[in-house]
């Protein structure tokens, strides 16, 4: 079996006439946090949204698990265990946290019939799910709003998590309640894909790190690596960690 859980090989996307992605190849380890970097425009949510199948391949092959899904809808890629936040969070304003929660767990009717063990967990990761469970989720603060997304995503075990943007927006606390909750997340087994601007966010959480530009990956290995050598840092972001 592969070390890696999903692979890219030769990705591109058109979105209409244009030509988005040229030839994505990314590789995310097993039970590990892969940073996806670059600078605005480069390819990262469009990346993500065809891993997802939001947005068809028009040529190269996704595998996860050792299968193809490139040719997979989206609702067929999510019950392989794949769970995805946009970096919009995709929350439901008028539902209650508790509703947005339901909405995402498989075999409940009701609150009641949800895992309460599970919830638990995530109350212990995200207070604020906990603190505003009946309360209408477009009330909430955009970190808290954060915190609900990432909660329902993982309301169901998830073999991998993918999330664009974490800390986009949120207050330094937030920024590191995320890390810290995705650091349990990883603990538990979980693989992580996240999109991310928040360079201290990158450095702090990632294991592998790939970077993107003009629709293709430009360079990828280890956090570590990437954070020791501001030269490459400035090459491929024009900045420094």
């Amino acid at each position: 079996m592969s070390d890696n859980l999903l692979e890219l090989a030769g990705v591109h996307t058109h979105i209409g006439a244009y030509h988005i992605l040229h030839g994505v190849d990314l590789a995310v380890p097993r039970g590990a946090v892969t940073l996806l970097l670059g600078r605005n425009g480069a390819g990262k949510t469009t990346t993500l949204r065809t891993i997802m199948g939001l947005w068809q391949a028009s040529r190269g092959s996704i595998r996860f698990g050792g299968r193809d899904i490139t040719r997979l809808a989206t609702p067929e890629i999510a019950r392989l265990n794949i769970a995805y936040v946009p970096e919009n969070m995709g929350i439901f304003a008028d539902l209650t946290v508790q509703e947005n929660l339901l909405l995402a767990a498989r075999g409940a009717s009701s609150a009641a019939q949800m895992d309460g063990g599970r919830l638990a967990w995530i109350f212990g990761m995200f207070p604020a799910v906990e603190k505003f469970w009946n309360h209408p989720a477009g009330k909430l603060s955009g970190g808290q709003k954060q915190m609900v997304a990432v909660a329902r995503a993982i309301v169901e075990p998830r073999d991998l998590l993918i999330v664009d943007e974490p800390s986009k927006g949120l207050a330094p606390a937030i920024v590191d309640n995320m890390i810290a909750a995705f650091g349990q997340l990883k603990k538990s087994g979980v693989t992580i894909l996240l999109v991310e601007q928040n360079l201290h966010f990158a450095r702090r959480l990632g294991d592998s790190v790939a970077v993107m530009d003009n629709g293709r990956v430009v360079h990828a290995g280890s956090m570590a690596q990437l954070a020791q050598d501001e030269a490459l840092q400035q090459s491929l972001l024009g900045l420094a960690l």
